[in-house]
């Protein structure tokens, strides 16, 4: 019985090796092993195909000013630094990858017949109107065209972190200067989603965070994801996920709209939200120095015919090649963004070959 039970785990062993072997990752190892120290020290990377997941690796080398750092940023936050081992099951602040989520979940009441993407703002937020912007369209919302100038990234976001509710954020944009015509100017930024959060919170009754898990993360399993627990939801940028919890996500979006048998979103719905926005009519009046090119969609960056993805500002690299059939996530944290986009390509092409 025990020799029987031995031969078992080798033809299981022998099994595990064949299939890990089908792809080769070892270029894809050595990238990360190099570029770790660059991106925080600490690097997890997952990749999904063909139904299951191919690469969970992880890189953990932080050097004693990385851990300074990290120390220093979760006391600004109110929290206890975590330096244990980054791994597939981490949760982290995920910055921009947050859009990607918030434009689906929006999606969803467009799909059920609650929303329109042509629907006007103002139709449902009144404040907006008084302030000459309630003519901004729900989709000029997801794709960052709602013509208004807005402070930078990280000062809008510690600007709502102030706020008291969802109306005073909402009031706050009310009160910014518009730098163009909607629809006419692409100015990534945080006002659009917030905008479209204010609203589905309006004409359902419940609060960004609950709809968010009702909708997204409950059916998707993502049991690690969420948008925190602050007097005002961040759309744009406030949600905490891990490496497995987003790739439940990518897989979705890669199979149509559907996860585990079941439609989370319409196919519609996903082409609508890859089809890239920035046309020739229309200006760039802001656009990350790391996105320079870049098409974008709804809550998401094109790439190219076949790669949407949602960085964000902590280097954090989500992505789906439709073409190659596979998704993958890579979850970093780190502040300086010289050369990301670079990187990005980098890993990306590595991938690419890895499962050919």
């Amino acid at each position: 019985m025990e020799a029987r039970s031995i031969l078992l785990l080798i033809l299981i062993s022998f099994s595990a090796i064949k299939v890990n072997g089908q792809y080769n990752f070892t270029k894809v190892d050595n990238w990360l092993n190099d570029h770790a120290p660059e991106m925080g020290g600490r690097v997890v990377l997952v990749v999904y195909k063909n139904g299951r997941v191919v690469y969970n690796h992880a890189v953990n080398d932080m050097n004693m000013r990385q851990k300074f750092v990290a120390r220093m940023v979760a006391r600004k936050q109110g929290k206890k630094a975590d330096l244990d081992d980054y791994k597939s099951t981490s949760k982290v602040a995920i910055a921009s990858c947050s859009k990607w989520l918030s434009a689906a979940l929006v999606m969803t009441f467009v799909d059920e017949g609650k929303l329109k993407l042509s629907d006007t703002v103002g139709k449902y937020l009144p404040v907006l109107s008084r302030h000459g912007k309630g003519g901004i369209t729900i989709g000029q919302c997801l794709s960052h065209q709602t013509g208004i100038k807005t402070p930078p990234l990280k000062e809008s976001l510690e600007d709502m972190r102030q706020d008291n509710s969802m109306d005073d954020a909402i009031a706050d944009i009310a009160a910014l200067p518009m730098e163009g015509t909607p629809g006419k100017v692409f100015h990534y930024s945080n006002a659009g989603l917030q905008i479209a959060g204010a609203i589905i919170e309006k004409i359902s009754g419940k609060n960004f965070e609950t709809l968010f898990a009702e909708r997204i993360a409950r059916p998707l399993n993502m049991q690690h994801t969420d948008f925190g627990n602050a007097k005002v939801a961040l759309p744009a940028g406030g949600a905490y996920s891990t490496p497995e919890d987003y790739l439940n996500f990518l897989t979705m979006i890669m199979n149509r709209g559907i996860f585990n048998g079941k439609r989370i979103l319409s196919e519609n719905s996903i082409a609508q939200m890859q089809e890239n926005r920035i046309t020739a009519d229309v200006k760039i009046a802001y656009s990350p120095a790391e996105a320079g090119g870049l098409g974008y969609g709804y809550g998401e960056w094109v790439f190219d015919a076949h790669t949407v993805s949602s960085p964000g500002l902590f280097g954090s690299f989500p992505w789906i090649d439709k073409d190659k059939k596979y998704a993958a996530f890579m979850m970093t944290f780190y502040i300086k963004s010289d050369g990301r986009q670079q990187r990005y390509r980098e890993l990306k092409q590595l991938v690419d070959e890895a499962v050919k």
